[in-house]
């Protein structure tokens, strides 16, 4: 990002990973991997156009796995689905959202407000699963410059 320039708005979001195991599983069978944080990169509040950009998650399972995987996308610090957002310098805050398409149409989330969550899948045996995940900064928004971030966390249920 240049913070030279008075247009631009940097936004980045960092995924961190948490596995969860069901109580009848006596070693991890699946295990995240591979996961990409997502960059938008500079943000002009004067486009009119979104912003948008892909990361990824990943996972594998390595033991033979007869229950279904989930992988749920917390909503961030901000607390909501409905309009995930980014901190910024002194209390701005930058609006986005995580999907599960390229349409940007299915909210990426636990299965509650109205979010999507990945799964039911049942796992092949071995195989790394590479999800991706699609970022989008709505258009318009009146931010001061600076850097903003979001940590969501990724939970894969097994």
């Amino acid at each position: 990002m240049n913070r030279r320039d008075m247009r631009g708005r940097g936004g980045g979001l960092f995924l961190a990973a948490l596995c969860v195991l069901v109580p009848a599983a006596a070693g991890a069978a699946c295990s995240l991997q591979g996961i990409v944080g997502l960059s938008f990169g500079t943000y002009s509040p004067a486009s009119a156009v979104p912003l948008d950009t892909v990361g990824s998650v990943g996972y594998r399972c390595d033991l033979l796995q007869l229950s279904v995987v989930h992988i749920d996308l917390s909503s961030g610090n901000s607390g909501s689905y409905a309009a995930r957002q980014m901190q910024g310098p002194s209390t701005n805050k930058l609006s986005y959202n995580l999907y599960m398409d390229a349409t940007h149409l299915t909210v990426w989330g636990d299965g509650s407000s109205g979010t999507s969550r990945y799964g039911p899948v049942l796992p092949i045996l071995g195989a790394d699963v590479s999800l991706p995940v699609y970022g989008r900064i709505p258009e318009l928004q009146n931010v001061a410059a600076g850097a903003y971030s979001d940590t969501v966390v990724v939970t894969l249920t097994f």
